[in-house]
C-alpha cells in the first residue's frame, strides 16, 4: 500500500507540474478525491512518507495545489498547529474569486479547531456570495478567537442595535470599547462612550473599570475627559452620590482642577440642601480655598456634615454614644456611661469617630447579646455586609473574626460560621475584592459577575501561583471567550520568552499554557517551546520542584520529567523526602526500581532525625508497601526511633524551635505510638528486659500525657505482676483523682483567672478600640499588638479554666509519711557525694526547683514516689544516673 500510494501521489504531482493545470479546472470534487486517497492510504508510516514527499515537492513548486492541500491536511490531522500551506492555498483561490472552494478549504481547517485566518476568509467568502446571515455567524465565532479584532465587534453591535436587540448590542459595544482601550485607540473609545452611557447608565463599575484601563494604556488626561462626560450625565439626573464619587475620581487625577472643585461644592450643597449648616461646613473645611488640599477638605466637610441628631459616634475612652442635640457650636452626646455630655463641634470632629446607624458597633451597643448572636448565626450574608460596610467598605477575614470572637461567637462556632462566610464571599455576587488587595472584601452597590470577580482577584494577587489558580478557576467557571481572558493568559505566555533560563515560573507557565492549548489549539501563542528544551536548561530539578506550590502542577511536572528525562528515577528518589506522595513510590516500583527504593528507605530509617516527616510517612504506610517492611531495621528499633523523635520534638517545642512543625510531628508520633497502640501491642509481646527499656524511654519524655504512661504500666502489671515500676500505685491513685493542688495554690489560680477576665481583657479591648480609631489597620502596629495579646489572653483563660475544673484539692490531714507522697518533706543521702539533700513533694502549681520544691509529676519527683525510709533508689533521667538512700520522711510545713 505504501509504495502504491507514494507512486500515485508522485505521478499526480508530476502531472500537475508538467501540465500546469489552471486554477479554473479545480473543483471541490478534486479535493474530495484527495481526501479519499489519504483516508484509504493505511498506516501512519505511509502518511508520514506522503507528507515528506509533498514538503519536498513544495521546495521546487511552492504553488502546487495538490502538495499544499495534502501536506496541510496531514499536518492538521497529526495535531501539528501548522496551517500555513492551507492558508496559501486559500489565498490562491480567493485571488481568483473561487469562493466555493475558499469556503470548502476554510471548513476543512475548521474541522480541526477554530482558526482566525480561516474564519476571516470564510466570512469574506460569504460576503462575496451575499450570504449575510452566515457571515454574521462566522463573525461571532471569529471575535471569540481573535482578541485583536475590534471593527467587526463594532459592526456586530451596530447590527444588533439596528435589529432592536439592545442586550446583545450593549454586550458587543462593551467588548469593542475594551478592545479599543487595549489598542490605545482613544478616538474610538470616545465615540462609543456616550452610547454606553445612554444604554447602561447605572453600570458605574463598568465605567470605572474602563477608565482605569484608559488611564493605564492611554493616560490620566484622557480618562478625566471620559469621567467628566459621565459626571454630566449623573449631575443631570440629580444622582448626587454617583456625581460626587466621579468628581472624587477626577480630582484624584487632577487635584488642582478648580472647575471640578466648584462642581463638588455644588453637588454637596444639593445633596445636603436640607441641612442648615451646609454653607458653614463648606467654609469651615476650606473646601472653596485653592490652597487647601482638596482631599483633606472633602474629608473634613464630610465629617462635619455627618454630625446630626440621632447619629452615633465612638470615643476611645467612653465607647459608643448617640448625638441627642446640636445647638450652634455645641454637641450633646449620650454615652453609655456618660449621659448628656456636651462638647464643642470642633472638639467633637477631632475626638470622635462617626458611626452610621448600620455600623456593627452600633448593633453591639443597642442590641441584646443573645438577639445579635441569633442574627449573626442565622444570616451570615447580612453579618458580612454589615461588618465590611462598617469599616470603610473594606475588611479581611481577620477583621471580621475580631468583631465576632469571642464577644458574639465562640471559637468553635466561628469555625463553622467562617466556612460558610468564605463560601459566600467567593460566590455571592454582592461581594467583591479590593483591586490591590485580594484578601480584602468589599460590598458592591450592584452585583458583580463571577467573571469580573475572578479578574479583579487576578489583578490584585501578588503571587504567581495565586494568579495561576485564579486563571484555572476562570477557565473552568467562565470561558476563554471572555475579554478578560487574554490579559490573564498573556501574563503566563510572557514567561515563555525566557525559556533559555527557566525557573519555576517559566516551567509552570509552560505546563499551564500547554494544558490550555491542548484543549483550545487556537490559543497557541506561537512560541515554539518543548518541555525537553526547558528541562535540559534546569541545573537542579529537585530544587526547582520544591518551589512549585500547586499540587496539580507538581504531578504534571513529574509526569513530564518521567517522559523526557532518562535520569527520572534518580530525580524521583531525590524528590520523594520533600514530596510524600504515593505516585512517586508507585512509579518507581512499577518500573522495577525496588532496590533503589529499598536503599532510600534504609537511609531514612537510619537518619530519622533528619528525615522526620518522611520517617513518619513510611511508618504510616508500611503495611501498604512490603518493601518498607523488608528494608526496616526491625520493629523494636523503629519504635525506639519514634520515641526518641517524640522526645526531641517535645524539647524543641519547649525551647520554641520550629514550634508549628514540631507540634505537627509530635501529634503524629503520639497517634502512632499511643492512639494506634503500636507501642502497647509490641510491649505486650516482648520480653521483660525490652519492656523495662521501653518504659524507661517514655518515662523520660515530659510531653507524654502521664495518664498514658500510667495506663501502659498498669496493663503491663496485669500481664507481668513481677515487674516493678517506681511509684506505680501512687501514680495510678493520682491520675484517678486529677491534678493535686493545695487550697492556697487553687485560690491563687482563681484570683489570677478573675484578674485576667475583669482587668486585663477589658483593658486590652480598650487598647484595641483606641488602635481602631487610628485607622488603616493593615499598617497599625498598636492594633496588631492588641490582637496578639487578645489571642494570648484567650489561650491563658482557656488553660486556667480547664486546670481548675480538673484539679483535686489535697486534704493535709491525709498526708502519708510512711512513704514519699504528696505533701511530704524528705531527706535523701546522695550515695555518690555522701551529702544530704532535702526536698518537698508538691504539685506543678507549687513547684519551685530553686527552693527544692519538686512536682510529683516531674520525672525526678515521679521516681521518688512511694519510696520508704532506708530504701535505696537508683534511676536515670536524661542520661544522668541518680543513687539515693531515703533518710527521713515528714509532713511538709507548706501544707
Amino acid at each position: 500500500m505504501s509504495s502504491n500510494l507514494l507512486e500515485n501521489i508522485g505521478q499526480m504531482l508530476n502531472e500537475e507540474k508538467w501540465t500546469r493545470a489552471t486554477i479554473k479546472s479545480y473543483s471541490i470534487n478534486n479535493f474530495k478525491d484527495l481526501n479519499h486517497l489519504i483516508k484509504d492510504s493505511g498506516d501512519n508510516e505511509s502518511l508520514q512518507e506522503v507528507l515528506e514527499l509533498c514538503e519536498e515537492h513544495l521546495v521546487h513548486s511552492k504553488n502546487s495545489i495538490i502538495a499544499l492541500y495534502i501536506s496541510g491536511i496531514l499536518s492538521l490531522s497529526k495535531h501539528i498547529i501548522d496551517d500555513s500551506n492551507l492558508i496559501v492555498l486559500i489565498n490562491i483561490f480567493s485571488d481568483n474569486h473561487k469562493w466555493n472552494i475558499v469556503e470548502y478549504l476554510c471548513e476543512r481547517i475548521l474541522d480541526y479547531g477554530e482558526n482566525k485566518i480561516a474564519l476571516r476568509m470564510l466570512a469574506e467568502g460569504y460576503e462575496n456570495e451575499g450570504e449575510n446571515d452566515k457571515k454574521i455567524d462566522v463573525w461571532e465565532r471569529l471575535i471569540k478567537v481573535d482578541y485583536d479584532e475590534t471593527e467587526i465587534i463594532k459592526h456586530l453591535a451596530e447590527k444588533y442595535e439596528a435589529d432592536s436587540n439592545k442586550e446583545k448590542a450593549i454586550d458587543y459595544y462593551k467588548k469593542a470599547i475594551h478592545r479599543y482601550a487595549n489598542k490605545k485607540q482613544f478616538s474610538a473609545v470616545k465615540e462609543l462612550w456616550p452610547k454606553l452611557i445612554e444604554y447602561c447608565p447605572d453600570e458605574i463599575d463598568f465605567f470605572y473599570h474602563l477608565t482605569k484601563k484608559v488611564t493605564k494604556n492611554i493616560g490620566e488626561e484622557r480618562a478625566c475627559q471620559l469621567l467628566e462626560e459621565l459626571y454630566e450625565h449623573y449631575k443631570n439626573r440629580t444622582n448626587w452620590d454617583y456625581a460626587i464619587d466621579i468628581l472624587k475620581h477626577i480630582l484624584a487625577f487632577e487635584p488642582a482642577n478648580s472647575e471640578m472643585r466648584s462642581e463638588i461644592i455644588y453637588c454637596f450643597s444639593q445633596k445636603y440642601s436640607y441641612h442648615s449648616q451646609v454653607e458653614e461646613y463648606v467654609k469651615i473645611s476650606n473646601l472653596s480655598q485653592k490652597w487647601r488640599n482638596i482631599h483633606e477638605a472633602i474629608a473634613d466637610f464630610e465629617k462635619h456634615i455627618s454630625f446630626e441628631t440621632n447619629n452615633f459616634v465612638f470615643h476611645r475612652s467612653w465607647g459608643i454614644g448617640k448625638i441627642i442635640d446640636i445647638k450652634g457650636d455645641n454637641v450633646v452626646i449620650d454615652f453609655i456611661k456618660k449621659k448628656g455630655h456636651a462638647m464643642s463641634l470642633k472638639m467633637a470632629v477631632n475626638a470622635l469617630l462617626m458611626l452610621g446607624k448600620e455600623h456593627f458597633w452600633v448593633y453591639k451597643s443597642t442590641k441584646k447579646k443573645d438577639e445579635l448572636r441569633k442574627m449573626v448565626k442565622s444570616d451570615v450574608s447580612w453579618t458580612l455586609k454589615t461588618i465590611i460596610k462598617s469599616f470603610g467598605n473594606s475588611a479581611d477575614i481577620k477583621r471580621i473574626k475580631s468583631e465576632l470572637v469571642p464577644s458574639i461567637l465562640t471559637t468553635g462556632e466561628w469555625t463553622s460560621w467562617s466556612n460558610e462566610a468564605r463560601k459566600i464571599l467567593k460566590t455571592n455576587t454582592d461581594f467583591g475584592n479590593l483591586p490591590d488587595k485580594a484578601d480584602f472584601f468589599v460590598v458592591r452597590d450592584k452585583p458583580i459577575t463571577f467573571e469580573e470577580k475572578a479578574y479583579n482577584n487576578f489583578k490584585a494577587e501578588a503571587g504567581f501561583f495565586d494568579k495561576l489558580k485564579t486563571l484555572l478557576d476562570f477557565v473552568d467557571e467562565v470561558s476563554i471567550e471572555s475579554d478578560y481572558f487574554p490579559e490573564m493568559f498573556q501574563y503566563f505566555t510572557n514567561y515563555l520568552k525566557s525559556y533559555n533560563s527557566p525557573n519555576e515560573y517559566v516551567i509552570c507557565s509552560y505546563l499551564l499554557v500547554d494544558q490550555i492549548v491542548s484543549k483550545f489549539p487556537h490559543l497557541n501563542p506561537g512560541i515554539n517551546v518543548k518541555f525537553n528544551d526547558l528541562i535540559k536548561n534546569v541545573t537542579d530539578i529537585p530544587a526547582l520542584f520544591t518551589k512549585i506550590t500547586d499540587s496539580d502542577l507538581k504531578k504534571l511536572f513529574l509526569d513530564k520529567v518521567k517522559i523526557f528525562d532518562q535520569n527520572w528515577s534518580a530525580i524521583y528518589l531525590e524528590i520523594f523526602p520533600e514530596y510524600l506522595n504515593r505516585s512517586v513510590i508507585d512509579a518507581l516500583i512499577a518500573e522495577d526500581y525496588k532496590d533503589k527504593v529499598a536503599e532510600l528507605v534504609k537511609t531514612i530509617y537510619e537518619n530519622y532525625k533528619e528525615y522526620r516527616e518522611t520517617f513518619i510517612w513510611i511508618l504510616k504506610n508500611i503495611e501498604e508497601y512490603a518493601i518498607f517492611e523488608k528494608a526496616s531495621p526491625g520493629e523494636e528499633k523503629i519504635l525506639v526511633s519514634a520515641i526518641h523523635l517524640l522526645d526531641i520534638t517535645c524539647r524543641e517545642i519547649v525551647n520554641k524551635r520550629n514550634v508549628s512543625n514540631n507540634k505537627k510531628i509530635n501529634k503524629q508520633l503520639n497517634n502512632y505510638l499511643f492512639k494506634d497502640k503500636k507501642l502497647e501491642k509490641f510491649i505486650f509481646n516482648a520480653d521483660k528486659n525490652v519492656i523495662i527499656r521501653m518504659i524507661s524511654l517514655i518515662d523520660d519524655i515530659k510531653g507524654v500525657d502521664p495518664a498514658l504512661k500510667i495506663e501502659i504500666k498498669k496493663n503491663i502489671k496485669d500481664i507481668h505482676p513481677d515487674i516493678k515500676f517506681i511509684g506505680i500505685e501512687e501514680e495510678i491513685d493520682i491520675i484517678s483523682r486529677g491534678l493535686i493542688v493545695t487550697p492556697e495554690s487553687l485560690e491563687k489560680k482563681k484570683k489570677e483567672l478573675k484578674y485576667i477576665l475583669e482587668v486585663e481583657v477589658p483593658n486590652n479591648s480598650k487598647e484595641i478600640g483606641k488602635a481602631i480609631a487610628l485607622g488603616d489597620l493593615s499598617e497599625n502596629a498598636e492594633y496588631k499588638a492588641g490582637k496578639e495579646k487578645q489571642e494570648m489572653l484567650n489561650v491563658t483563660v482557656g488553660k486556667l479554666k480547664e486546670e481548675i475544673e480538673k484539679c483535686y484539692v489535697f486534704d493535709p490531714a491525709t498526708v502519708n509519711t510512711n512513704k514519699i507522697s504528696f505533701g511530704t518533706k524528705i531527706v535523701l543521702i546522695n550515695n555518690e557525694t555522701k551529702a544530704k539533700e532535702t526536698y518537698t513533694i508538691l504539685g506543678p502549681w507549687e513547684s519551685s526547683p530553686e527552693e527544692n520544691i519538686i512536682s510529683y509529676m516531674a520525672p525526678f519527683g515521679s521516681a521518688l514516689l512511694n519510696a520508704k525510709v532506708d530504701e535505696n533508689l537508683n534511676f536515670t533521667i536524661n542520661d544522668r544516673n541518680y543513687n539515693y538512700t531515703v533518710k527521713k520522711i515528714t509532713k511538709s510545713e507548706l501544707i
